[in-house]
């Protein structure tokens, strides 16, 4: 078979001018490229691969490759037949050239794939890959794979020959020609289709916004042009320094987004629109204080004007303004502030660790608000309902928050600087799937709130759990806080009270719903191939499980202990990962996402990103209990099944939930619930089964990676063998690289932006959403 990716003439000619220039560029004045070159330009983490390859370009064995020999083995890839390509893999694994390959020079190249992959197993699963791939392809059982066995072996993947010549020259690839430039996204039928709603709320807005600027400037026609759009600029500011509160009223919101409006008004933008509506401050702010200031100079330049320009701007001496004339001088403050809050507002700000930056400098809006009603004498009418809502929100809040006292009652370090809280839940704190909280911890900073979505099903009654990524100061300090604690001390009865403990973690926590004990070890035993000292068993903690008398007891003993840290109160460490402690919190919350509406859908596709996929953890979670209620058993025969009927809320036929990591330790603190909710699912009578897993590791090289191709046989041949992935666990095969979009969603490049994903679900005519804080 002649392979698919052969080039015509005219590209074969571009193919061979872009390859002496790149073997001219690497291999320098002598022309020739010796094997550091060729691992360099090659970009192989491994030297086993550069070291084969190279061996099998250098044809004359001199110890370097040259122009000719580096063009002969290219053109055998690109243009050779099927039994070209696979004779010159078939030499890259028979490493002492013997003719066969035998099982040990089978393991040392899987090993080196692994490596390559970046991907960590146990020796023994490294040995049983081996092993997999070899009785698979040692057809005879002589011992060896021959020339012929490896053939027979392939045509059982026949993508891989397809995309040999890709991943061996890619590296030499020329550039691909530019593509014809397409219609902006924003100018397609399919944008305006499925933004609709969105772009009528625009279009009012910015009417709204003509309109008060024209009918403000009108009213000061006959004081001049400066003035006509000073007021017309700060008509717009007065409406919009109040509108943008609304934006930003989150109880509200979440109590919308239940009604009939959340299908008319865009209530899941309103973030975006907040930060819309704070550019055109910004800019209304810029035309106001300009027109104010040409017209200072004008006045400064009369004749018989009795103040200088820098009196008008600076000083109250002119008495502009309705409180002791200082609308010039608050003007000038109004306008720093303004230009502080938007920089520190900015993404290279928020996501880069510094979000205490953007969360205090936000906080000047308070100054702002205050300002503006000294500096205009109409504000103060402008920001009446809306302030008075946002006062409301903000008091029910701290009262909701102060309630209950709540506390950390168990943190589980997990990989990736992942910290999962446990925290004892109020019996009035109720939420939806995939809500998310303002979360203040004294002990860590008194004074911050920080957004963090609620991982746990609101099923789960007797705690909430949140799983936090360690990117900024804050986070960062919380999981140095729990790693750095030490066991507190027990008193005269240490040994007693320490077995009294660790025997009341061993018994088994009844609750209500059966569903979330997804910690058991036999689910999560070696359930992540590597790293198994940080896989940590989630449980959930019941306050029962630790009387107050023993906290007590715990917290009091070791004055000195207590003298040392009195804001801290972590008991003993269960493992390097685990701790039991009561430590206070308060939340602020729960408030609404797009999330709620997957519910309503009939067919779902969750599509989520290392620690993002934390809304989705609640949702399965509440899809699993739901699974729970619906199950049924026959009392004679214990015979178990699950009725396909549909309630009220949850109108799911068919769930895909698309996980993509960058490496093998991001799976391991999420992993044990998704083994859980396969078991469920394997329970149910044979059929299409209501939710489909689709695993992919960024870090890891495809089929069509020569560097690969064993490593993938191998695992695609013990996932079949074992019934299940040997990265994660899971019945589901973790696929290496990005997903094909053009199976789950549209045929477009395998890319991951939420810009990328939601430009495809517009083809489509699917509705997306994201996640807001």
């Amino acid at each position: 078979m002649e392979n698919r990716s052969a080039m015509n003439t005219d590209d074969d000619a571009k193919w061979l001018e872009w390859v002496s220039r790149q073997f001219e560029a690497i291999a320098g004045e002598d022309r020739e490229i010796d094997l550091q070159e060729f691992k360099t330009a090659l970009k192989v983490k491994e030297s086993f691969f550069a070291e084969r390859f190279f061996a099998l370009f250098d044809s004359d064995g001199s110890g370097t490759i040259t122009l000719q020999e580096l063009l002969r083995a290219l053109t055998l890839l690109i243009h050779g037949n099927t039994m070209d390509k696979l004779k010159f893999l078939f030499q890259v694994y028979d490493v002492d050239g013997s003719g066969s390959i035998d099982p040990d020079e089978l393991r040392t190249v899987l090993q080196s794939c692994l490596k390559e992959s970046a991907i960590s197993l146990p020796e023994e699963k490294l040995d049983d890959l081996t092993l997999a791939l070899f009785e698979s392809a040692d057809k005879d059982h002589n011992g060896s794979i021959t020339f012929e066995e490896l053939h027979e072996e392939l045509d059982n993947f026949p993508e891989v020959m397809e995309n040999l010549t890709i991943s061996a020259a890619s590296w030499l690839k020329p550039p691909s020609s530019k593509k014809r430039p397409q219609m902006p996204r924003y100018l397609t039928s399919a944008y305006w289709h499925n933004n609709s709603g969105k772009l009528a709320i625009l279009a009012a807005y910015m009417g709204l916004n003509i309109l008060l600027f024209t009918l403000a400037a009108l009213k000061y026609r006959s004081s001049g042009a400066s003035i006509m759009v000073a007021r017309g600029g700060g008509q717009c500011l007065n409406f919009n320094c109040s509108f943008i509160v609304v934006l930003m009223l989150r109880r509200c919101l979440t109590w919308l987004r239940a009604t009939w409006l959340a299908r008319v008004f865009p209530l899941d933008q309103n973030v975006e629109f907040h930060q819309l509506v704070g550019y055109v401050v910004v800019g209304f702010t810029v035309i106001h204080t300009t027109a104010h200031v040409i017209n200072f100079v004008r006045l400064a330049q009369l004749k018989d004007s009795p103040f200088q320009f820098w009196e008008y701007l600076l000083t109250t001496r002119p008495g502009i303004g309705w409180v002791y004339g200082a609308a010039s001088l608050t003007g000038v403050v109004l306008q720093l502030f303004i230009f502080i809050m938007l920089v520190c507002s900015c993404s290279f700000v928020r996501r880069s660790g510094h979000f205490e930056v953007f969360y205090w400098t936000h906080l000047l809006y308070i100054l702002v608000w205050v300002l503006l009603i000294v500096h205009g004498p109409n504000f103060w009418k402008w920001l009446l309902v809306p302030g008075l809502f946002f006062f409301l929100e903000k008091v029910v809040g701290l009262v909701l928050s102060r309630m209950a006292t709540l506390s950390i009652v168990e943190v589980n370090l997990l990989s990736s600087k992942v910290t999962h809280l446990v925290i004892s839940r109020p019996s009035f704190f109720h939420y939806k799937p995939g809500d998310y909280v303002y979360l203040n911890i004294p002990a860590i900073a008194k004074y911050e709130w920080h957004p963090f979505t609620i991982s746990s099903a609101p099923e789960q009654e007797d705690t909430i759990w949140l799983h936090i990524r360690s990117q900024g100061q804050w986070t960062n300090r919380l999981y140095e806080y729990f790693k750095a604690s030490d066991p507190i001390c027990f008193g005269a009865k240490r040994l007693t009270q320490s077995l009294k403990l660790r025997r009341s973690q061993r018994k088994p926590q009844e609750t209500k719903v059966q569903v979330f004990s997804v910690h058991s070890a036999s689910i999560t035993q070696g359930v992540v191939a590597t790293g198994m000292e940080n896989t940590v068993q989630l449980m959930n903690f019941k306050s029962e499980t630790l009387p107050q008398q023993k906290k007590e007891d715990l917290i009091d003993c070791g004055k000195e202990r207590e003298e040392k840290s009195q804001s801290r109160s972590v008991f003993p460490q269960l493992n390097d990962n685990q701790r039991l402690c009561n430590i206070k919190c308060y939340l602020d919350g729960p408030y609404g996402t797009p999330t709620r509406r997957i519910f309503a859908s009939e067919h779902a596709v969750l599509i989520g990103a290392g620690i993002g996929i934390t809304p989705f953890a609640s949702i399965l979670q509440s899809i699993m209990y739901r699974y729970q209620k619906r199950k049924r058993k026959c009392p004679k025969c214990f015979y178990s099944w699950c009725e396909n009927v549909r309630d009220g809320e949850m109108k799911l036929q068919k769930v895909d939930f698309i996980w993509i990591n960058r490496d093998q330790k991001s799976f391991e603190w999420f992993v044990s619930l998704l083994t859980k909710l396969e078991m469920d699912q394997a329970e149910e009578e044979p059929g299409d089964h209501f939710l489909e897993l689709h695993m992919y590791m960024t870090s890891a090289l495809g089929k069509n990676d020569m560097k690969a191709i064993g490593l993938q046989m191998a695992l695609d041949l013990l996932a079949k063998k074992e019934n299940k992935d040997s990265i994660t666990g899971l019945k589901t095969r973790t696929q290496p690289g990005r997903p094909d979009w053009s199976k789950h969603i549209v045929e477009r490049p395998p890319q991951c932006s939420a810009k990328v994903l939601k430009s495809h679900c517009e083809q489509l005519n699917f509705r997306f959403f994201k996640e807001n804080f």
